[in-house]
């Protein structure tokens, strides 16, 4: 159109600063108690369908259950990375549960299965004895002595179990290897073992537990052992998995169990529950909710367009055009679903501009359509009213969204020189000598 770079970076910055003040306009709800499961679900229900149309409401409860489960005094000091997932193949999703604690996809190692109320000790180093650096040869003459030879091993490794036992310990979590010998004689004191070959993994189960991961074997100091309520295994799908559960209400971490046919939808699941709870983290910084299903874009679109209409000077064209950017929300709706886009637009722009024409009674009735992707039916070229089919986004993630855009396409048009990579000065270096093979 002509227009220069830096008029229509002045009109991008103008129509941000209305654009954003815009959307505070747009609240229809906030979630006004976060303790509170329908209030965090209703939030959480719209981002779980974009991943699990039609299964929504189940996951959003259930996303809701487990973060209320490990959601602190303070709630700004959620992390996201108490929500574990653990993907069970088999069965439904609705067989799907939160655990109270940590699940590990496999069992215990011992003969030991089940420990309640018990002390536990975690170790980052193997549980064996150690190996010496050097390598010796020993001659052996008769029986007795290959006997007396292992037996020194035999009483040393046992003493570092009894030392354990004795100390209270009744499940003990390994970070690496368990040698046969101390496997056995953890058996013979009945101390629960497991593995969990993940640092991180470990690291979390010590937050659960409350202990202190140690790097030299031994009894550990009472500080450093933490306590669990209850360590069992349960078979869950024809796959036999530990629980490290509190039983007490406020629990550090919280595990999905999800099931699912095959390992793509559990995937896809774990994406959706991921999203959800992400989505609470957002709510802790700001909870109002604005209309989904594209109807906040198009009423952001509505506004913008008339706002630059009012504008005089050459930035006018640019607040049109950043208007008009929002139409993609919508369009891009109405093209997944199946829809005549253009169709289903211009249904919403004739929605939207009657919202601007009527009294303040009834304000809110054109500007909260959106697009429906489910009931395309001929009268309503697939809209529906957002509010009222509870289809509602985050209005932080919008606020974000476009100021993150805009500062991108701004810095793009600021850089009003290419600057192209090309090799340094200096001498050229010394080539291949085409002439080496000549005699003369």
């Amino acid at each position: 159109m002509g227009l220069g770079s830096a008029e229509i970076g002045i009109g991008f910055e103008k129509a941000q600063t209305f654009a954003l003040k815009a959307l505070e306009d747009l609240e229809v709800d906030k979630v006004n108690d976060i303790r509170s499961l329908p209030e965090l679900s209703k939030a959480i229900r719209t981002v779980v369908a974009a991943k699990q149309s039609g299964k929504e409401d189940f996951l959003a409860d259930l996303v809701a259950e487990a973060v209320l489960a490990v959601l602190p005094k303070n709630p700004a000091n959620f992390n996201v990375d108490n929500i574990r997932v653990v993907k069970i193949m088999g069965g439904s999703l609705e067989q799907s549960q939160v655990v109270k604690g940590m699940v590990f996809g496999r069992e215990p190692d011992g003969s030991t299965k089940k420990a309640t109320k018990a002390k536990v000790g975690v170790y980052s180093c193997p549980i064996d004895i150690s190996q010496t650096e050097t390598k010796g040869t020993v001659l052996l003459h008769n029986a007795k002595e290959m006997l007396d030879f292992t037996k020194g091993e035999e009483e040393q490794i046992e003493k570092i179990v009894k030392e354990l036992s004795d100390s209270g310990l009744r499940v003990v979590v390994a970070g690496s290897t368990v040698g046969e010998l101390a496997a056995h004689y953890l058996n013979r004191y009945g101390i629960l073992f497991i593995k969990v070959l993940s640092k991180f993994e470990l690291r979390r189960l010590c937050r659960v537990v409350g202990a202190t991961p140690l790097a030299r074997l031994g009894a550990p100091m009472p500080d450093e052992m933490g306590s669990v309520d209850v360590v069992e295994t349960l078979e869950i799908g024809g796959d036999r998995v530990t629980v490290f559960r509190q039983e007490n209400e406020a629990t550090r971490t919280a595990t999905l169990v999800l099931r699912g046919a095959t390992a793509n939808h559990l995937d896809d699941i774990e994406r959706a529950v991921d999203d959800g709870v992400n989505v609470v983290k957002a709510i802790t910084r700001d909870a109002r909710l604005v209309p989904g299903a594209g109807a906040a874009e198009m009423q952001l679109c509505e506004r913008i367009t008339a706002f630059g209409d009012k504008t005089s000077g050459l930035s006018q064209y640019a607040i049109r055009k950043f208007g008009e950017a929002f139409e993609v929300v919508p369009r891009t709706l109405a093209e997944s679903a199946g829809l005549d886009a253009t169709e289903v637009i211009a249904k919403l722009y004739t929605l939207h501009a009657a919202n601007s024409t009527k009294g303040k009674k009834d304000e809110k009735k054109g500007w909260t359509m959106g697009v429906d992707i489910e009931n395309a039916n001929e009268d309503q070229s697939g809209t529906l009213d957002a509010q009222e089919e509870g289809i509602l986004d985050l209005m932080i993630t919008k606020s974000w969204a476009i100021k993150l855009a805009t500062e991108a396409a701004r810095t793009v048009l600021s850089v009003d020189q290419i600057i192209v990579a090309r090799q340094a000065g200096g001498p050229k270096p010394p080539g291949p000598n085409p002439g080496w093979d000549n005699d003369d």
